[in-house]
């Protein structure tokens, strides 16, 4: 088999397209490269969708915990403390049996033990707690000035917040959360090595490397590959978010604007 007929067998193997069983011989380079990349689909899947509605949960925790309302901030508060106060391997696991034993009173009718949907959850709650003690400190660094320019202007509201608020939160917050946006794409690979089982020996990148390290013996040709991998994936994102970095900072001086500087979470 060459290596173009195996990124056609195996390219798409992740989602279920192309060769149902994994290569039993051979193990080069070419495989290793072709199926560790077709389960990284899945931390891509992961990333960009709990990334995004972790984000609008984020801001809403965040605004929730500024209120002067008991009601609100104290549920934020608590939120936030069990998400960030917990390991998130931990998360996975309550996760999954909180999960099954729902389906299993409910008799199937809600069923969101499959990790499409349950790690999901727990990744976008994860990483909206995170988020949003960034966009609270951030919110509560927004200069008076700015505020009470929006007051003399006759800006009330909800048309102060999204006019002038929400936008000098966002800059500030942003350095910090694309941050928090690299760590939760790494984060994507505890997914398949928690409660939340493989269908079909359908994983994610990390799940495909231990899979030819385990039967090669040799840890050291899958595990970089699947570096390699990610390492490409960050620069991707430090790319997008500079480019809405800049976006944010168009109308500050260029010896003001705040850089993007990438500081990786060992531990969480």
């Amino acid at each position: 088999m060459t290596c173009w007929d195996t990124i056609q067998a195996y390219g798409l193997r992740s989602i279920g397209i192309g060769e149902r069983l994994l290569p039993r011989e051979g193990f080069d380079l070419c495989q290793q490269f072709t199926l560790i990349g077709s389960g990284l689909i899945w931390n891509v899947y992961f990333g960009v969708l709990a990334l995004i509605i972790g984000f609008v949960l984020a801001n809403v925790v965040a605004m929730a915990k500024a209120s002067n309302s008991a009601w609100l901030r104290k549920p934020a508060e608590w939120f936030i403390l069990l998400f960030r106060g917990s390991p998130l391997f931990i998360q996975f696991f309550l996760a999954y049996f909180l999960l099954l034993r729902v389906k299993q009173s409910t008799g199937g009718v809600i069923d969101l033990t499959a990790a499409t949907q349950g790690a999901l959850i727990v990744l976008f709650l994860n990483t909206a707690a995170y988020s949003a003690e960034i966009f609270y400190g951030a919110f509560r660094s927004v200069p008076k000035g700015e505020v009470e320019a929006a007051d003399a202007y006759g800006m009330t509201g909800w048309i102060k917040f999204k006019r002038v608020v929400w936008p000098t939160m966002m800059r500030l917050a942003w350095p910090a959360y694309t941050n928090e946006a690299i760590f939760l794409f790494h984060a994507t690979t505890l997914v398949f090595f928690s409660g939340f089982p493989t269908w079909r020996q359908q994983g994610d990148a990390l799940y495909y490397a231990q899979y030819f390290a385990d039967k090669t013996f040799n840890p050291f040709v899958p595990y970089p590959i699947l570096a390699f991998y990610f390492i490409i994936l960050t620069l991707i994102i430090i790319q997008i978010f500079g480019a809405v970095n800049r976006r944010l900072n168009r109308h500050v001086p260029t010896e003001r604007r705040q850089k993007l500087r990438i500081r990786p979470q060992i531990i969480r």
